[in-house]
Formats: structure tokens, C-alpha cells, sequence
């Protein structure tokens, strides 16, 4: 089995920035990631991308190639398209490339796999002709496929950004139809100052508002009780503002913010906590990105939703404590060394509650009516749910044997805080007391003949 000196899931900013500050204090290291190219969910492709679509993605995506740059070091073995499937306390993982199994171990560990868009359940979402938001920036950032006569639903900055995009891709939304309200405004100014101390987090979103009122592109605000209509497929988008309109279109896209990917982390047995500013589970860790098991840490938005720019700090961290740890920097030298990051991290997460209490999840999404359809896999209701928790179910994992949320490919990424959401609100409980799936291997689907055509070391073979 392979060894290395950090072992790091994940090649986006913070897995990244990690094996480039580990590699320079000379610790080896193995980077894998599902994608072909380095770069994760926000500069995919960015190695790639041509010139006239990297104009239409904007700064903050063709930043990613001074990172991606950064790890053509012979110190770091790239291991890309690699499904990671599962993860051993001892820092062991198993992953398969082009159907062949393998294992590596690391030294020390970096679970750095980003985030997952929120689930927006509401009625219709599951049609033909309704994608999330950050689905149709991959189709730009990888094909440059824009939607057509397409609305986009929901809150948040990447709604904005999305939207700029298909400005300057020459094809704008018809619409965006924003789920935030007023209130949610006012209950965001008690953190107005450390917005103004990421000033330029918040003048890169005032700038996207601005390409999309110069394009003409109608926003409607604190829409309610959204639909999507059609017949086989998204034919219109209707909602509740002062009154019930509709918008016909062909394409919806829906977007209410991020939330960590929390799967590797939970299959290890990590301690989780609900973050009630972003409504969402977090990993526990300490400042330096290590949690619970000794050597092994997490960083990115997989740590909790901070963006790129904080995920590249946090995993410049971790690979400082990570030579630290193994001997390649003095405590001394990796604190002093840490100081300017730290603070640059603090800045960069500091507008970060003003968005949260800006931009919530809806209550619609929270909580959707009784038929709609909260587990896609296995085409569970929220109604089900309800009925679930007035039989006695009271956890997600619970839930699972009630009527089988949870348990179809995605093995709950998508409805994980949503069935917990309402088993929460039914029994009266907050979210921490409900608790989340429990995450056992494997995390992606993998074959038999994958596992038998596998190498087991010796002792591992004596031991099973």
C-alpha cells in the first residue's frame, strides 16, 4: 500500500493550498479528486478553460490557475478521478480509478471535499428543466452551455453571480425571483460591521447586482410559496410577492446557498454541531483545521462555508501544521509563519454572518408542504416524514428503516438537512438533538469485482 506524508481528498482551493505549503516545507504528498483536473467545483476546469469563456467567469474563477499552478511539484502526486469510497481512523483510504480499487495512507490526513448546494425543495423541483444553479455554472465553466429562457430561483450571492454570467455570456436570466426578505435584512445589520471589514466580498456582490440592473434583468424580492409548472417538464415559474405572478420559461434554476459536504467526515465518527447562522452541520476543529482524531484534519468549505479565498487560507494552515507535526518546521517558526494567515483568514470570514442572516434558507425550503418531494431517491414526501415522526421516528437515521429516506445513491446528501429539518420542527426538538444520517461505507457505489481484484495487505487479510 502507498504511503505518503499528507494524504489530501479533494483539489479544490483548500486541498490545493495545502499541498503546495506542504510540498514546499518538503513532506510528500498525494492529492486526490474525482474531477480530471485540479481545481474542485469553483475553478474547474480553470487549466483548461479558453480565453473568451474565462471572460465570462470573471476573476474570481481564473484566479484558481495561480493555485493549480502551484502543485506541478514533483513532491505532489496527483491522483485525479479518483471516487473515494471509503476512510479508516488510521488514515487509510480507499478509492477506485477507471474501476481498479487501491489504497493509500497518509501520514496525516486533509478531508477537504467542499460543499453541496442546499437542497430547495418545492413543489415541482423535481421536473425535467429544474437544476440547481451551481449545476448550470458547471455546463459554463466545463462546456460553456448557458440555459436558455431560464429563471433563477432562491437567495444568496451566487444567485447574483450566476445570473452576471449569463450577462456576459450574452444570455440573460428572465428573472430572478429571490426568496430573502426585508426582515432578514434588518436581522443582518448587527453584524453590518464585520461586513464593512469584508468590503471586498461585498462590493464584488454589489458589483454582479449592477451587471444584472444594467442588463435590464427583473429581480423580484421576497417571493414566497415558489412552484415550479409544466407538464413533463418546467414550463413556468410561479411565486408570491404582493401578488401571485408567473413567469413562463423553460429552464429554473435554484440556489439557496452551500452547506458543507459532511459525508467523509461523518463515515469516520467525527463529532458534528449544528451552525444555526448556516443552518447546516459543521465538523468540529480547531483552529488549525484538526479534529477530533489525531492527524486528521478538514479545511474548505467542507469545515463550514467561508468561500474560496478562505478555503485557500485554511488549507495553508493545515499543511503548516501538518510539516510542523511531522517534523519539517520548529512550533516556533510554523506560528510565526501562520500570524499573516490567521488574520487574513479573520478578514476574509468576517462578512460571512452579515450573508448568513441576509441570505437564509427560505422556511418554504425548510419546511416544504406535505406532497412534495424531499428524498428524490427514493421519492419520499415531506409527508412522509411528518407521519414518520407521529409513529415515534426521531432521528434521520431512524427514518431510514420508517421508509427508506436517505438510503438511494446520493445516501442523503440531498435530503440529509431536510428530513432532519422537519423531524426537528415535528418533535419539537432543535436539529443537534435530531442529528443527521449516520454515514457508514461505502460512500460512493463501488463493484464487487473492484473489491476482489483489490491488493489487502498481509495483516490487514490476517485481521479480517
Amino acid at each position: 500500500m502507498d504511503e505518503v506524508d499528507l494524504l489530501i481528498l479533494g483539489a479544490g482551493p483548500a486541498g490545493m493550498a495545502a499541498a503546495a505549503e506542504a510540498a514546499s516545507a518538503g513532506l510528500s504528498v498525494a492529492l486526490l479528486d474525482e474531477q480530471a483536473r485540479p481545481g474542485g467545483q469553483i475553478y474547474r476546469d480553470v487549466t483548461e478553460v479558453p480565453k473568451a469563456r474565462a471572460a465570462i467567469l470573471g476573476p474570481e474563477y481564473t484566479a484558481g490557475r495561480r493555485l493549480a499552478d502551484a502543485i506541478t511539484t514533483p513532491r505532489i502526486r496527483p491522483i485525479p478521478g479518483a471516487t473515494v469510497w471509503k476512510l479508516d481512523p488510521d488514515r487509510t483510504v480507499a478509492y477506485s480509478v477507471d474501476g481498479q480499487a487501491a489504497q493509500i495512507r497518509g501520514h496525516r490526513l486533509l478531508i477537504a471535499t467542499g460543499a453541496l448546494e442546499r437542497p430547495v425543495p418545492i413543489p415541482g423541483w423535481t421536473l425535467p428543466g429544474v437544476m440547481t444553479a451551481g449545476a448550470a455554472q458547471i455546463l459554463l465553466k466545463q462546456s460553456g452551455v448557458v440555459p436558455r429562457r431560464a429563471v433563477i430561483a432562491g437567495c444568496g450571492p451566487l444567485v447574483y453571480l450566476i445570473g452576471a454570467q449569463m450577462v456576459r455570456a450574452g444570455t440573460p436570466p428572465l428573472a430572478l425571483v429571490e426568496t430573502q426578505t426585508r426582515g432578514d435584512f434588518m436581522a443582518a445589520l448587527p453584524h453590518l460591521g464585520g461586513a464593512l471589514k469584508g468590503w471586498r466580498a461585498m462590493a464584488k456582490g454589489l458589483g454582479w447586482i449592477a451587471e444584472l440592473k444594467r442588463a435590464g434583468v427583473p429581480r423580484h424580492t421576497g417571493a414566497r410559496d415558489l412552484a415550479v409548472e409544466g407538464e413533463g417538464r418546467a414550463q413556468a415559474l410561479s411565486f408570491t410577492t404582493r401578488s401571485r405572478q408567473r413567469i413562463d420559461c423553460d429552464t429554473v434554476l435554484l440556489h439557496e446557498g452551500v452547506v458543507p459536504n459532511t459525508q467523509a467526515t461523518r463515515s469516520l465518527g467525527l463529532p458534528h454541531r449544528w451552525d444555526a447562522g448556516q443552518h447546516c452541520f459543521v465538523p468540529d476543529h480547531d483552529r488549525w483545521g484538526e479534529t477530533a482524531l489525531p492527524g486528521i484534519y478538514v479545511a474548505g468549505d467542507g469545515a463550514g462555508i467561508g468561500g474560496a479565498l478562505a478555503a485557500e487560507l485554511a488549507g495553508r494552515l493545515v499543511g503548516l501544521h501538518a510539516a510542523a507535526a511531522l517534523g519539517r518546521w520548529e512550533q516556533a517558526e510554523r506560528d510565526r509563519l501562520a500570524v499573516p494567515l490567521f488574520a487574513a483568514l479573520a478578514r476574509e470570514r468576517a462578512a460571512r454572518p452579515f450573508l448568513d442572516a441576509a441570505y437564509p434558507p427560505s422556511p418554504q425550503s425548510r419546511a416544504p408542504a406535505d406532497a412534495t418531494i424531499v428524498c428524490r431517491c427514493e421519492e419520499v414526501t415531506a409527508g412522509d416524514i411528518r407521519r414518520y415522526a407521529r409513529l415515534g421516528c426521531t432521528g434521520p437515521n431512524q427514518a431510514k428503516a420508517f421508509g427508506r429516506a436517505g438510503m438511494g445513491p446520493c445516501q442523503g446528501r440531498y435530503c440529509g438537512l431536510t428530513v432532519t429539518s422537519i423531524l426537528a420542527e415535528s418533535n419539537g426538538k432543535s436539529p443537534q438533538e435530531t442529528g443527521y444520517y449516520r454515514i457508514r461505507p461505502p460512500l460512493k457505489p463501488v463493484t464487487l469485482g473492484e473489491l476482489a481484484a483489490m491488493d489487502v495487505p498481509e495483516q490487514q487479510e490476517k485481521s479480517a
